[in-house]
């Protein structure tokens, strides 16, 4: 019996491949340079185009949130390098790269230059926020370094006197592009930080350009004159896709030259309107002080102790009276009972009959005498008895002493010293 054959549709064989390519590492991290060609944007920001070379084409489609870090605009003829994957684009049953990250050819060397700064200077700690100084409210005086004859020159300065017309701008004129442009900004800088200028602001910047219009501002020397500087900097480089190395070391970051100014000084018309406000604010203060105030005096002046200043001072005079009339009495009930005792002393028995008490004392102390006498030692002594000792200890018994011993022997009129011949 023949074996029944199982037909899979188009769609099936399509999501098939989709998954064998999908699953090839090789696949996934592809790395092309090529032309782009037949070049089109959706409206979604998606962009579709086709790359080729001399022999052979393959199509692409790069994402929004990829094509939104694009630092150009692509067009046909463009020469680019592409990082992505491959995989199978199953409606049209073609392969296709999806590109994550794109740049004009050339440019890769100094994207990699770049990064390998950023990482050096970042382990310095020169992006570091603690580092970064406040931008003053209300300068006085700003620098701006940019080229002399630039859009972004007249931007920052026409900004900054439409905004703050109170604020002095001084232009250290600088070169912004090319091989002398980096030395140009240092010395720039250098020199805005002079005391003799007084600045409370710098900004360093220009317009918007290709990645190597603005690579001056990617060098190290500039970034290192911006960290080192002790007036604040404002980085102002290119448009607001722009974002160079200039703008990590600085104090603060602008998209546009035009952001600068509007970052460096406040707007006149909000500080008067301001200050209006503060204005309404401390004359409602005052007048409702005064109200309160008047309230208060009001209170005092109908006040029972402005009405009757005396009634005070009268009611502590009648207190001060019957503390005096207090205190009399009791000075006198203690000068009383001090005369009674007084008077109880002198009629003391003791007092009267002295020599009574000194009989009665003689009496206790001859008792006291008699008594002592009766323990005296010496006078058992006196009777013929002695107290014998050996090393100042009293011997009591035949067992406190051995035949050789040295014994004393105390009597009322001395001591003998002995020597023991035997114990019995």
């Amino acid at each position: 019996m023949q074996e029944e054959i199982k037909y899979y549709s188009v769609s099936q064989y399509n999501e098939s491949i989709k998954r064998f390519i999908d699953s090839v590492p090789a696949c996934q991290d592809v790395h092309i340079k090529g032309e782009i060609s037949n070049y089109k944007g959706a409206t979604r920001g998606h962009l579709y185009f086709t790359l080729k070379d001399e022999t052979s084409r393959i199509s692409a489609v790069m994402f929004k949130t990829a094509a939104d870090k694009l630092d150009f605009i692509p067009k046909d003829g463009d020469s680019v390098l592409i990082d992505g994957r491959i995989s199978v684009y199953p409606s049209q049953g073609q392969y296709q790269v999806y590109i994550n990250r794109m740049v004009l050819d050339g440019k890769g060397d100094l994207l990699k230059k770049l990064e390998e700064l950023k990482n050096k200077l970042k382990l310095e700690g020169l992006f570091d926020e603690k580092y970064k100084k406040p931008i003053p409210k209300y300068p006085s005086r700003i620098g701006v370094i940019t080229a002399p004859n630039k859009a972004a020159k007249s931007d920052i300065i026409s900004t900054i006197k439409r905004r703050y017309p109170i604020c002095e701008v001084i232009l250290f004129p600088a070169i912004v592009q090319g091989e002398l442009a980096a030395p140009s900004i240092v010395k720039m800088i250098e020199e805005a930080n002079k005391d003799k200028y007084k600045l409370d602001t710098l900004i360093v910047g220009r317009g918007g350009g290709s990645i190597e219009d603005l690579w001056a501002f990617n060098e190290e020397i500039v970034a290192r004159a911006i960290f080192n500087s002790h007036v604040p900097i404002i980085s102002a480089v290119g448009h607001e896709v722009d974002f160079t190395i200039a703008d990590l070391v600085a104090d603060l970051r602008a998209p546009t030259p035009t952001g600068a100014a509007e970052m460096a000084v406040p707007n006149i018309i909000d500080l008067r309107n301001y200050i209006n406000q503060i204005e309404i604010r401390l004359n409602e203060n005052i007048i409702n002080k005064i109200k309160v105030l008047k309230k208060e005096l009001d209170r005092y002046k109908t006040s029972y102790v402005l009405s009757n200043p005396l009634a005070p001072f009268e009611i502590k005079s009648q207190k001060l009276d019957n503390l005096i009339e207090s205190l009399n009495t009791i000075i006198t009930h203690k000068i009383t009972i001090c005369n009674n005792k007084l008077n109880n002393i002198k009629s003391n028995y003791v007092l009267l009959h002295p020599e009574n008490l000194l009989v009665k004392y003689k009496n206790s102390i001859e008792l006291y005498i008699n008594k002592l006498n009766l323990l005296n030692p010496l006078n058992v002594l006196s009777k013929g008895y002695s107290i014998t000792s050996i090393n100042n200890k009293t011997i009591k018994s035949i067992k406190d002493v051995k035949t050789n011993d040295l014994i004393d022997i105390k009597l009322i009129d001395g001591n003998i010293n002995a020597k023991v011949e035997g114990v019995k």
